[in-house]
């Protein structure tokens, strides 16, 4: 090997792996309905990210085109550094659809079995096994899937996804069926996935299952990304709310320059700037609260907090993409 070679080959080693899922400038139009306009995102290896939004905001439309089931008008896509269209990229992607039927007269076991010989891998018995424990379905291997109430066969649909050792898992409300138990279940596994490296893009409506497993988060809105970026960039600061009595409109300023500030009747809540640590700083909660009780404010109640996803998601979708969400 030359020189010049060895450079290069250390040189393409140094460099991190391509993001499990990219897309650029996303765009497909249904007729005269335009479901997809200008979407971009990555998911990174070993990454959860939540594709969030109302219905018909687009998210299963581009969800398909990244797997190569809708072709889009325009946009590029990329799994694990191929184009999506190549069989290679796809071989290593774990799907689960919103909306799917496996065949009634096969068992759970059996119908894993025929998802690996789809995917072309060789997985072992014992192996799969192992993969039906982990969505909680060992003891129904052998029965056969017309029997499946469908929340067992939302576990088996985990399962398929699952079973071929994918770099990357799409879901597509995994947890729509499942009571809590069920959908604690799949919050540990996503946790286990991301542990192993595996990249997850999880659609889904259930937020409070995004907040605590996700580490970024794309909201579409009429097909367009409304927002996007790390829970912490998406919630900002942390939140104080207050119950006050006899407030002035000097104290009311005064709550208003602390950050972004709601008042319903005596109730106020102050959304500090991201970043800011309530205990330490130059404007903590217990500066607040000197000055409001100097400008001669009754406190009865001092609560801190923390702005949710649900209430953030509600913010972008009211005030729409491109506006103010903070």
């Amino acid at each position: 090997m030359t020189p010049r070679a060895e450079a290069a080959g250390r040189l393409l080693a140094e460099l991190p792996p391509a993001p499990a899922a990219w897309c650029s400038g996303l765009r497909k139009r249904y007729r005269r309905r335009l479901a997809v306009d200008d979407v971009s995102f990555a998911v990174g290896r070993g990454e959860v990210v939540g594709l969030l939004g109302p219905n018909g905001a687009g998210k299963t439309t581009v969800i398909k085109i990244l797997l190569g089931l809708v072709r889009p008008d325009a946009g590029e896509v990329l799994l694990l550094g191929r184009p999506a269209r190549d069989p290679r990229a796809r071989a290593r992607v774990g799907y689960l659809p919103e909306l799917f039927r496996y065949q009634p007269w096969l068992t759970a076991a059996e119908v894993l079995r025929l998802h690996v010989r789809l995917a072309g891998v060789a997985v072992p018995d014992g192996e799969r096994r192992e993969c039906l424990a982990a969505v909680g379905l060992a003891d129904r291997a052998g029965d056969r899937v017309g029997g499946f109430s469908k929340g067992m066969q939302q576990r088996l649909g985990l399962a398929v996804a699952l079973v071929a050792r994918p770099d990357l898992v799409v879901l597509d409300e995994p947890t729509s069926a499942l009571d809590p138990i069920g959908r604690a279940d799949v919050r540990d596994l996503l946790l286990s996935l991301r542990d192993r490296q595996v990249a997850v893009l999880l659609n889904s409506h259930l937020i409070g299952e995004v907040e605590r497993v996700c580490d970024r988060v794309v909201i579409l809105d009429k097909g367009r990304v409304a927002a996007s970026g790390t829970l912490a960039e998406l919630l900002g600061g942390r939140e104080v709310r207050l119950r006050l009595s006899e407030v002035s409109a000097a104290a009311e300023a005064r709550l208003a320059a602390a950050g972004r500030l709601i008042r319903t009747g005596d109730e106020f809540a102050v959304e500090l700037p991201a970043g800011h640590d309530p205990a330490q700083g130059p404007d903590t909660v217990p500066d607040l609260v000197a000055d409001l009780v100097a400008l001669g404010v009754r406190v009865h109640a001092v609560e801190p907090g923390r702005i949710s996803l649900e209430e953030r998601l509600l913010d972008i979708l009211r005030t729409g993409p491109g506006g103010d969400h903070r």
